[in-house]
């Protein structure tokens, strides 16, 4: 019989998607799931990005450049600018979504068993991401007693190696919704710099800030031209996931050369999602400050509501729309899957993401789930209702 590859086994599951087949099966017995477990917002997507592709008049349907459309990689430039990030078209080279993004940004930068430190938890598929790119994820473990704040530079510097070759971050974070401060960003900066390595910033959440904290961009770090890699994408700013639209971006001018060789090797990203994403620059802050409002009360009420359970820490996130919160359950996902599988309450149930897949240390985060605070707020008071009531139910088995 022919064998599948190493690499391929040793590929993750998705600890946000393992359990759909449960969720169907409860869905199928008539339950109401209540979904805290993916990042899918239900805000709508803008007008202007939809009607762009209502009343196309296309012939044919094109390649694009492997960078993406000229007229979208100029006006992006000038968006980014406009929100004080000093991008120049050259920089940019749009991408099928963030994922592939990080893909190149791995690829142009790692060779087979480089090593990546990445402060954990994180997003689960940068697990997928280096596996697939050969290469080894070295974690350095931030906690819910701080917020998941950056953990002591000291921490990153008693693991780099001569086979490192990058940090990487999200900010703000998926999945602890922490956003790091300026200080903390200028401490990787001179860390980055110190040792010759790439840090490799994912900026997808960017405007998704709630207590008048500020963003700071890696492109916004003097001095640190060749060593800063943005990953951004339009999935989540403009609740535009299905487009598949993200973009690699960097001064580093052999760095951009190098992922345009990925790109030419792709092809070209879709070309109904570059309309699609290009138009959507055109959205209206109005647009943006009630998709923030929104989120903040959402943020508060799913805090507010989780606080009420005897027995659960939660990290109160700064931004994005996730946080992580610690359950007195003893495994996080047989629990998940009870809940799916077994438990309902008036016949409704929720679907949460254990959290221990976003860490790639072993036997860390077992009774840590992510939570997406992506429904509306009464939804976000029921979901927790009955997580209390599951929660209840589930140790007296």
């Amino acid at each position: 019989m022919p064998t599948i590859s190493n690499k391929g086994k040793q590929m993750p599951e998705s600890p946000i998607r393992k359990l759909v087949p449960y969720s169907d099966i409860a869905k199928k017995k008539g339950h109401k799931v209540y979904h805290l477990n993916i990042g899918q917002p239900d805000i709508k997507t803008p007008e202007v990005a939809m009607n762009s592709i209502k009343n196309l008049d296309i012939k044919v349907l094109e390649y694009s450049h492997s960078a993406g459309f000229e007229s979208y990689r100029n006006k992006l430039s000038q968006f980014y600018k406009t929100h004080g990030l000093p991008i120049e078209v050259a920089d940019i080279i749009i991408t099928t979504g963030g994922s592939e993004a990080l893909l190149f940004a791995m690829g142009s930068t790692m060779d087979q068993d480089d090593e990546i430190i990445i402060p954990e938890p994180f997003y689960a598929n940068y697990n997928g991401f280096s596996t697939a790119s050969g290469v080894k994820v070295v974690p350095v473990i931030s906690t819910i007693d701080t917020g998941f704040a950056l953990p002591p530079i000291a921490d990153f510097e008693k693991l780099i190696t001569p086979k490192t070759k990058a940090i990487l971050i999200c900010n703000p974070g998926n999945p602890t919704g922490y956003l790091y401060s300026k200080d903390e960003m200028d401490q990787l900066a001179a860390l980055v710099k110190k040792y010759d390595l790439f840090l490799i910033a994912d900026e997808v959440y960017r405007e998704f800030t709630y207590d008048g904290d500020i963003h700071y961009s890696v492109m916004n770090l003097p001095g640190l031209e060749e060593n800063a890699i943005m990953i951004d994408s339009v999935s989540k700013r403009y609740s535009m996931c299905g487009a598949r639209i993200g973009c690699i971006v960097s001064k580093n001018k052999e760095l951009m050369a190098t992922a345009m060789k990925f790109a030419q090797a792709r092809l070209s990203p879709p070309t109904f999602a570059q309309i699609a994403s290009e138009a959507a620059l055109d959205t209206p802050q109005s647009y943006f400050d009630e998709v923030i409002s929104e989120y903040r009360e959402r943020r508060d009420t799913l805090i507010e509501e989780l606080q009420k359970i005897e027995g659960v820490k939660v990290a109160k996130p700064k931004g994005a729309f996730y946080c992580i919160a610690q359950l007195p359950v003893d495994n996080a996902d047989t629990f998940a899957q009870w809940m799916l599988e077994s438990f309902d309450w008036n016949k409704e149930t929720v679907m949460v993401a254990p959290a221990a897949g976003f860490y790639s240390t072993p036997g860390v985060g077992l009774n840590e789930v992510r939570l997406a605070y992506v429904l509306k707020k009464e939804d976000l008071i029921r979901s927790v209702q009955i997580l209390k009531e599951a929660i209840r139910v589930y140790n007296l088995k």
